[in-house]
Order: C-alpha cells, then structure tokens, then sequence
C-alpha cells in the first residue's frame, strides 16, 4: 500500500519549491530534530557553500563544515572515519585515524579538485593569527566525482572559491539540493547533492549529519523503494558513484567511540538503498565539538584522558546517527532541482525527485 501511494505520488515535473523529507511523511526514527534539523544544530558548527554554475558545461562547487568558529589548528577537536567502499581520494585520511583528531575546517568538492581545496584549507589555517610558526596541516578534503554533469577535466573550483566557502560559513540554516559541492552530482540516476539532518537524543545531546550524495543502487525513501526515471538505452546502469557523510555531535565523545558513531552512519545510508559497489567511495566522518574533549594546546602538553560518556551511553547516539543520516540522504534528493549540462563528452539532464507533499499526506490520511 506504501508503495502505491508514494509512487502514485511521484511526479514527472519539477517541484515549485525545494521540499524536505519531513514535508512528505518521512522521519526516520523516534527522536526529534534538532531546531533546523540540520547539521548546524550541533553547537559551534558553521558551514559554508560556493556553488559554480557557468555556461553550458560549469555544475560544481565546495561545500565547507568547521567544527568550530575558532583556529582549529590550535583547538583540534577529536574525530573518527570509517570507510565502507574505498573508491575514494579523502585526503587527511590517515592522520585523522592515527591521532584521532582534525585541526583544519572538512571541505566538500568534486574529484579533481581536492588540491584546489587543500591549498585553501592551508592558506586559511596558516594565516590564522597564532599559526605563525606552522609548518604541517593535516587538510581534510572529502569529494565525489559530479562528471556526468560538471566538465570535470576543466577544474573549475580555484582556490578562491574554496577559502571564500570557509569564510562565508555560518551558523543557521543549510542550503540543500543541487548546491555547493552537490550541484553537478547524480544518485540513483535521479539528481542528487547536499542534505542535512539532527537528531536530539533523551540525555539532551545533538547529532548533526550533512551529505554529499552521488551513489547508486536501488532508491528507498521512507522505507519504500522508488522507481528510476526512464533510462536512454537498455544498457546496464552503473551503480558506482560516492558519498561523503560528515557527522558531528555535542556529546563528549573519544576518538573512538567518534569512529563508531561514523560506522552508524552507514547504517543510515544502507537503508536508502546504496549499492556500496566496486566502484564507491562510501566514507563517514565523525567529530565531536564538546569542550570537554577539545584537544587544545595547553591539553595536547599534559592531558593523557578526556571526560567523555562511557559505552553504555552511546546507543542512542548510534540510533540518532543512522536516523539523521537516511533522513539527510532523503532532503539531499527532494530539495534538489533538476539539471542540464551540454558538455560534449558527458552532457545530459538529471531529472529531481519530485513529490506532491500534500498529495501523500491526502493519501495516507486515507489509509
């Protein structure tokens, strides 16, 4: 009967205005949301976005997330990364699990730009006032390849772009869809890009999720499996792609429960129906901004413990991970607009996910 009704839902024409999954009934889990219900509920935690849209050929962009608004080279905050699929080119990945920690804001792009965004991660961290004698940035950059709708090989994000989406991030609400470092991607043949979600636990702390999506396999929204739009030819299609997947929480936890709750991550991202293929790159990235287990200067010298929450403390947290990150997939697809390129070597046209909101909800009112 789901089935039925969401799919009598779906529509072939652009929706009037970007919708987000709660909008049609879908609200994986128990737990409420957050304010905005965005990764930006989490205390301290800003996020920025450049979205390049040129020509015929130009869909790109950087999207940035920092941990906080300080000099996150001197007040590290602890982290965790987990990895499903490696098809990927995460830089920064090894020093975050060997320390456990990242010193420098995550930025968000497209393939072949990574250095581009590295070069303005460690422009923006050696510019800081109190970085004068830096000699060695750990930048984190997470990225998935938006060729079939972006010109790739022009590498059109300059570092410009990647330090102006550090400086302009803030608190407040997140932009979705077809922006910043999600303009140019595809998942599930549908158009994909960024999403974001919260999640507030009982003991009152907060999970944030933000995704880049660009994966495949076969769509489930809500628990219910979507049809792909029409293919062009009868050929097999690929259920390759990626999705970076950046978690962040206010609860005081240690690098390595931060790497469990990255692994929850991906149960969030099994449910919507990722293929986890050959040829994915599937990575999950977890911080946490409490104070308390901040990794500062003065405690990187002396502290050999932090204050955090025991074990027995961290399922709700997991629940709210892989709860917000489905919910975050889902907002990523329904608030992306559809999009055309003309590049002679990849250009097409990704049609959005399009639902009636009010339809569904008439419809399952009369269930």
């Amino acid at each position: 009967m789901r089935l039925l009704l969401l799919s009598l839902a779906l529509l072939t024409a652009q929706p009037a205005a970007a919708i987000r999954a709660r909008d049609t009934g879908i609200a994986p889990g128990p737990m409420p949301t957050g304010l905005l219900n965005a990764i930006t509920d989490v205390p301290g935690v800003l996020v920025g976005q450049i979205t390049l849209d040129r020509g015929e050929t130009i869909r790109t962009g950087v999207t940035a997330i920092l941990p906080h608004g300080g000099n996150l080279f001197a007040d590290k905050v602890p982290a965790g990364m987990v990895v499903a699929n490696g098809f990927g080119k995460l830089m920064g990945l090894s020093q975050v699990r060997e320390l456990g920690e990242i010193e420098t804001p995550i930025l968000l792009t497209n393939t072949l730009n990574v250095p581009e965004a590295a070069a303005a991660i460690i422009e923006h961290t050696l510019g800081q006032p109190g970085n004068e004698g830096v000699r060695s940035v750990n930048a984190v950059v997470g990225e998935t390849n938006d060729g079939g709708l972006n010109d790739i090989r022009a590498r059109a994000v300059t570092v410009a772009d990647a330090r102006r989406a550090i400086a302009e991030a803030r608190p407040g609400p997140v932009v979705e869809g077809a922006v910043g470092a999600g303009r140019g991607t595809i998942a599930f043949r549908y158009k994909g890009g960024i999403g974001t979600a919260s999640r507030r636990t009982p003991e009152g702390f907060t999970v944030g999720v933000i995704v880049q999506s660009n994966y495949g396999g076969r769509l489930i929204l809500g628990g219910v499996p979507i049809p792909p739009p029409p293919a062009k030819t009868a050929a097999r299609v690929s259920a390759d792609g990626s999705i970076m997947i950046v978690v962040a929480t206010d609860a005081p936890l240690s690098d390595r429960n931060l790497t469990r709750l990255a692994a929850r991550a991906m149960a969030g991202l099994a449910r919507t129906g990722s293929a986890f293929s050959n040829g994915s790159g599937d990575y999950a990235i977890a911080f946490s901004t409490a104070e308390a287990v901040r990794r500062t200067a003065a405690r990187r010298a002396t502290t050999t413990a932090y204050p955090e929450i025991g074990n027995e403390a961290t399922t709700p947290l997991f629940i709210a991970a892989a709860d917000a990150t489905e919910e975050a997939i889902a907002n990523s697809l329904l608030a992306a607009e559809t999009v055309s390129s003309r590049d002679p070597a990849t250009g097409e046209t990704r049609q959005a996910v399009a639902v009636d909101p009010a339809l569904v909800k008439r419809l399952l009112s009369r269930r």
